[in-house]
């Protein structure tokens, strides 16, 4: 008996798979610029999860709707969640920060499981891609960017470390410990030509429709070949 294909059925996320193994997920909450809430980075590990046990996918392009890939973690909701409480002086502090860790460690694993998944994840950022945008982008495989699309690790300028994937895969994927450095220390804004020039983009494209266009072509490139092959070439 076959098992029953995995429901994509999200709140903030639409996703259609295509008959030749590309699914694309985009990130739909443009009335607040794709910012990230609880309910936005829960579905995204949950969609990605299920995306590594589909085996009708074999690559995957991420992008986002409207004027933006995202404006960063929602700061509205964050002031009322866990991350915004103000602590219960009553309660004892080592207690309070051992379940806050356990939720930072659930938002670090929503977002891994972009890098975690077997597929290829081909990302097309457009405008701006702000705070845990740098997260979700540098977790693909694959970066390509419309020519308008900039890049900012904001966190400091809240008061925050980048701590959900930034400060630990950016090295990596630039090779430039010193570029790192300055994005993250400074929260400067990086365009699309710089970004490209230090290795963060493979490709930049004219606008948003053409980075689609070619996330999507290259994601069928990939499908077309060897599952076993591509899955060993990820992650050994």
């Amino acid at each position: 008996m076959t098992a029953a294909a995995p429901s994509y059925e999200f709140k903030v996320l639409k996703v259609d798979i295509a008959a030749d193994g590309v699914a694309h997920v985009v990130v739909n909450r443009p009335e607040a610029l794709n910012a990230y809430s609880t309910q936005t980075w829960t579905e995204i590990g949950q969609c990605f999860g299920q995306i590594k046990r589909d085996g009708r996918v074999r690559s995957v392009v991420l992008s986002a709707a409207g004027r933006m890939f995202t404006a960063g973690l929602d700061l509205k909701e964050a002031l009322t969640g866990p991350l915004g409480k103000r602590p219960d002086p009553d309660a004892d502090a080592a207690r309070r920060g051992y379940y806050h860790r356990l939720f930072i460690l659930e938002f670090q694993d929503a977002i891994s499981a972009i890098e975690a998944c077997d597929k290829p994840v081909v990302v097309a950022v457009h405008g701006g891609c702000l705070g845990i945008g740098i997260d979700v982008i540098s977790a693909c495989d694959v970066r390509f960017a419309s020519e308008d699309a900039y890049f900012m690790v904001k966190e400091v300028d809240i008061g925050m470390a980048a701590d959900i994937g930034t400060l630990q895969r950016l090295p990596k994927v630039v090779g430039n410990d010193s570029w790192v450095r300055d994005v993250c220390y400074t929260a400067r804004r990086v365009s699309a030509k710089e970004a490209h020039c230090v290795g963060l983009l493979s490709r930049v494209l004219p606008s948003k429709e053409a980075a689609v266009d070619a996330a999507v072509e290259t994601a069928r490139a990939i499908a077309a070949k060897s599952p076993v092959a591509v899955v060993s070439t990820k992650h050994l």
